[in-house]
């Protein structure tokens, strides 16, 4: 195995973290970006008695193939029945002309659930391994099912992969808080693996949608709940939807759905067979055998469209995938980045991977390849951008259904300028003083007066009567806020430059101001004092930083 420049400097901060004393790792290494080879080195280096573990048999076979690719000997811990075994030996075979099983390695492949129902039995041989490694580390919780098969091993120190070190329900990975690990290593960004050729590029299309998702509740693991989302779906045009667009954005390419319940996928798998696209459907339900059978005629491009449910987002090697059609919403970032990563492994004559988003993930998230703040500590449920200017929203296009961040004025693909529907106020107009009605400008400009000329208030105040005290009480806050918001707006006027200085027309520096900060120019400069003095501050750091 050749480790690439970007894997090997990730595999060297991994030893260093188990140098300085770390018991378990979890390594951050983005979707398709050769997270399999890493692991395949690593057992190779250690060369000590070790457990590979996934949460599906899916996986567990995924990942033995990979390291047949690599290989890497190794045997398989699954059901009794042995099917398993016999179904990753026949596909080794079947892709490399041999296997790579073998009952004596001391590297195992195990399924999590095989590793708890047989616990008992497996406690010797648990005590003898050496190290422990797992497939979608962000799993894996003290008090859950990956956290008591961890406990199996207390003479092993442990290495979780993933690309996404976030979990819904917001619960942190690190054993100060709910999980179990003692450091993160943070490899290449998505955009570092997509600019550098070992990643593909891709392209979004949102076709515009009737879902709603206003009354759909989470569950307790943080994402909406599936019964509810069923529903919705079905209520929707979605199911009708799917077929459409796909002839209309990519017909003839290899795409992958990913369907939030069994029935839709049935009713999504028929339209496009009934419109003459070879498509099939896989589910947990579905024999090993069928779906290794299906996965097979679609790899070697006898199907054209594989639809599933809860069987791809996570370890799915399939270069070949050249669309991704989402029809399951979601509000855990980590599997919407994993649906988004199928079809971004590169391959001969993919320009760039087409993501189809039906249901608003794209928006609901961001995009993927924004670099993350990540932590092991327990968090709100989204991981922020590093860079506060990632946050911005995106829209979709109504025109080519392209999403894109809010502060532009039209839309980049395709020069769609958006109308707003209504200009009354600010948060209407994404901020963005040229678009307000001019009748609404001028009430804003006089709020603004009322600051900057309080003699005006204090004449008023003559006039009707009011005491000495209460008018220079009057005075005296005003002339503080009055001094608190010359500094504010000295703060603003940098801002403003530095975005001139960047090529930014005035509007979009408006927008840029109004979804960063979270208010408008000119509601700003009515602000009060100690709401001033906040946004100052919050200006000030962000000029610190430019």
């Amino acid at each position: 195995m050749k480790l690439r420049d970007n894997q090997q400097t990730n595999v060297q901060e991994v030893l260093s973290a188990f140098e300085a004393g770390a018991q378990n790792v979890l390594d951050v290494f983005p979707t398709g970006g050769g997270k399999t080879v890493i692991e395949s080195w690593l057992i190779k280096h250690f060369n000590q008695p070790t457990c590979i573990m996934a949460h599906r048999k899916e996986l567990v076979g995924q990942i033995a193939l990979a390291l047949a690719r690599n290989g890497v000997q190794h045997k398989i811990i699954g059901p009794k029945d042995g099917k398993l075994i016999k179904g990753v030996v026949n596909i080794e075979t079947r892709e490399l002309g041999t296997h790579f099983y073998h009952p004596n390695s001391s590297f195992t492949v195990a399924s999590v659930d095989s590793l708890l129902s047989q616990k008992n039995a497996l406690k010797n041989w648990a005590h003898q391994q050496r190290w422990w490694m797992i497939d979608e580390g962000h799993h894996v919780l003290r008090k859950n099912k990956w956290g008591k098969v961890v406990n199996m091993f207390p003479n092993a120190r442990g290495i979780g992969f993933t690309a996404t070190p976030c979990r819904a329900d917001g619960n942190g990975l690190g054993r100060h808080a709910a999980g179990v690990y003692d450091k993160m290593i943070v490899g290449p960004s998505p955009r570092a693996l997509i600019n550098e050729g070992w990643l593909t590029d891709y392209r979004i299309f949102a076709p515009p949608s009737d879902l709603d998702m206003s009354k759909v509740s989470l569950s307790a693991d943080g994402d909406f709940n599936k019964r509810k989302t069923r529903r919705a779906v079905r209520s929707s045009t979605i199911i009708g939807d799917v077929v459409e667009k796909y002839l209309e954005i990519a017909p003839g390419k290899l795409a992958v759905v990913f369907a939030d319940s069994i029935e839709n996928a049935n009713d999504i798998t028929k339209n496009f067979q009934d419109t003459g696209i070879r498509a099939e459907m896989v589910h947990s339900k579905t024999p090993d055998t069928t779906r290794d059978e299906i996965v097979r005629r679609f790899r070697e491009r006898e199907l054209d469209v594989l639809v599933n449910v809860d069987l791809f987002g996570e370890g799915f090697d399939l270069p070949a995938v050249e669309v991704v059609i989402m029809v399951r919403p979601t509000q855990s970032y980590a599997l919407y980045c994993q649906q988004f990563g199928r079809a971004l492994r590169i391959m001969d004559g993919k320009n760039f991977a087409i993501i189809i988003d039906h249901v608003g993930n794209v928006v609901r998230h961001g995009l993927p390849d924004k670099l993350r703040q990540w932590t092991l500590d327990s968090r709100e449920r989204q991981p922020r951008c590093i860079d506060p200017d990632d946050n911005i929203p995106l829209r979709y296009c109504p025109e080519c259904t392209s999403p894109y961040e809010r502060i532009l004025l039209l839309c980049p693909y395709c020069g769609h300028k958006p109308i707003p529907a209504s200009r009354s106020k600010p948060e209407f107009v994404d901020g963005d003083l040229y678009e307000l009605d001019p009748k609404v400008l001028t009430e804003m400009r006089g709020e603004i007066d009322l600051i900057d000329n309080p003699q005006a208030t204090v004449r008023k105040m003559k006039f009707a009567g009011a005491s000495l005290a209460a008018i220079n009480g009057y005075r005296k806050k005003a002339a503080a806020k009055c001094e608190m918001q010359t500094a504010l707006r000295e703060s603003i006027s940098w801002w403003a430059a530095y975005q001139q200085q960047q090529g930014r027309p005035d509007a979009e520096s408006y927008r840029l101001f109004y979804h960063t900060f979270g208010i408008d120019v000119m509601s700003a400069q009515c602000l009060g004092r100690p709401d001033a003095l906040v946004l100052a501050n919050q200006i000030n750091e962000r000029l610190g930083v430019m």
